[in-house]
């Protein structure tokens, strides 16, 4: 089995994992703090993701690229050159951010979120900042070794960690007011990125074939050539993400606005962005993991075939992956559009925002393919054009939600349409951009048979939800419904042959049957 797909399978796994352990984080922040909790918690977060990805600079990708190249070569000092370098450069970054967000926080809170709430958990979270800069860090290099299993094993430790905190510092803080239990959420994070750190730290120790602090200083002094390799992927890549971010950073402060346009008071905006970023979006995503772990893996594979002028390996491995890709979607949105209102009822005991599903999982089938196509555009230096496709797609975005957002008869709904016409721009601006670079099949008839299956399997989870769980929806007949609608969709994969032997022969627990 190639690296690739040990790497991949590694990632599903601790990916699968991950998920349902974020979801039920999700679902103790919700059923702690409330939709105003997490209205909260959802404004503050996308500010922290902006500074994190200032700080990172783009460097994991980097890393991941360069030493993925270097280790094809067997060249050990540059890959201790890249550490030192990258590290030199998060720590330092880490340095000025840090205390720069905390004196921004009562600005950001007071005159940007429209809620001076927002500052708790604002202030809270800061101190995570040095803390992801070096987990970036060891995550890109042990990514580049193509060495999946530390960053897996650290995700599955972070989360099982801020699960354990979150109820306990909820709790404890809830008397003293929502905005300081919201707080004790964000410190509970911390301490979970921290023992994902640890965890990496001590692999490191563990495995490393280099000294890094042997002559670290030395080997700054001569990195001038390794930096500005590094910054030559870091920079257009921080840059798309920068745009990501930014857009995310400015989508509460735009839909606060936007909705108090629409005659929204201020509290019943952040309890309705709550409501879609905070109980909708974590479920939207939650099958994310398997294009995230694709894409992770797919970053140092495409480079190594890249630099090797393999194009016909190139094509494969992105075929690979969107294949992955598309198939889970499929079944990701049928079970999302069909079971929304259950799900919701399930999760979070309210059926609030069920409606934003039934707007959005339509679309999130290409939320499917874009991880993989950003992944592919990065490790062929295309990053310039991922860059140049996100910041077209966060205007679309950003202008989308604020003219339909400040809207009485739309509202929130707005929102949620904003946010998926900027990904259905993304997705295919990226497919239009891998397609200049390398010849690629498009198999529409799998396409076409991929359609037909969904669909097929929409109305057997349709039949089962207004028929047999209008007579008892209880929480048994759901996850029987969602079980069989995966089986009747998993057959008619197989009947079309959109799964094959070969594609099973992956399955470690399959392969010994087949």
């Amino acid at each position: 089995m190639s690296k690739f797909l040990r790497g991949t399978i590694i990632l599903l796994a601790a990916g699968f994992v991950t998920r349902v352990l974020g979801f039920i984080n999700r679902i103790v922040i919700a059923r702690s703090l409330g939709e105003t909790g997490v209205g909260l918690h959802q404004m503050a977060f996308p500010t922290l993701m902006l500074v994190i990805t200032v700080t990172q600079l783009g460097l994991p990708v980097a890393i991941s690229k360069c030493i993925a190249e270097a280790d094809a070569v067997g060249d050990r000092a540059k890959i201790k050159k890249i550490l030192v370098i990258s590290l030199t450069v998060t720590i330092s970054l880490s340095a000025v951010f840090t205390p720069g967000l905390i004196l921004l926080a009562p600005y950001l809170a007071d005159h940007l979120f429209t809620d001076p709430r927002v500052y708790y958990p604002l202030a809270a979270i800061t101190p995570i900042i040095p803390i992801v800069a070096v987990s970036a860090v060891l995550r890109g290099y042990f990514q580049g070794k193509q060495n999946m299993k530390p960053y897996a094993v650290s995700q599955v430790i972070e989360q099982s960690v801020r699960i354990m905190l979150i109820a306990f510092f909820a709790n404890l803080l809830l008397p003293y007011g929502i905005e300081y239990a919201a707080a004790g959420v964000m410190f509970a994070s911390i301490l979970g990125e921290l023992s994902s750190l640890l965890y990496m730290f001590t692999m490191f120790k563990l495995k490393k074939q280099i000294r890094v602090r042997k002559h670290f200083f030395k080997a700054v002094k001569s990195g001038k050539d390794t930096f500005y390799e590094l910054m030559r992927v870091a920079v257009p890549t921080v840059w798309s993400r920068l745009i990501g971010n930014l857009s995310w950073f400015l989508e509460p402060i735009v839909v606060s606005h936007c909705l108090a346009l629409a005659g929204v008071a201020s509290h019943l905006a952040t309890k309705q962005y709550g409501s879609l970023t905070g109980f909708a979006m974590p479920l939207l995503m939650l099958p994310s993991f398997v294009t995230v772990s694709l894409s992770t893996a797919l970053v140092p594979a495409i480079s190594e075939a890249n630099s090797r002028k393999n194009a016909r390996l190139v094509e494969h491995r992105l075929q690979q992956a969107l294949r992955f890709s598309l198939l889970t979607g499929g079944i990701s949105v049928v079970i999302l559009y069909v079971f929304a209102e259950p799900l919701m009822q399930a999760m979070y005991g309210t059926a609030n925002g069920s409606q934003f599903i039934k707007i959005m999982a339509p679309f999130f089938i290409f939320q499917a393919c874009q991880a993989p196509l950003q992944a592919a555009l990065q490790a062929m230096d295309l990053a310039k054009a991922a860059m140049i496709n996100s910041i077209i797609g966060a205007v679309v975005k950003l202008g989308t939600i604020f003219v339909l957002a400040s809207r009485p008869e739309f509202g929130i709904n707005g929102a949620a349409i904003g946010i998926m016409a900027g990904m259905v721009l993304v997705t295919f601006l990226h497919f239009a951009t891998v397609l200049k670079k390398i010849q690629f099949t498009l198999y529409v008839h799998d396409w076409a048979k991929l359609l037909a299956v969904s669909v097929v399997s929409g109305a057997f989870g349709h039949w089962w939800f207004t028929g047999i769980m209008a007579q008892d929806a209880s929480f048994l007949r759901l996850l029987v419904g969602i079980c069989l609608t995966v089986a009747v969709y998993a057959l008619l994969l197989v009947m079309t042959k959109l799964i094959r032997r070969s594609d099973l022969m992956y399955v470690p627990i399959l392969n010994k049957w087949l």
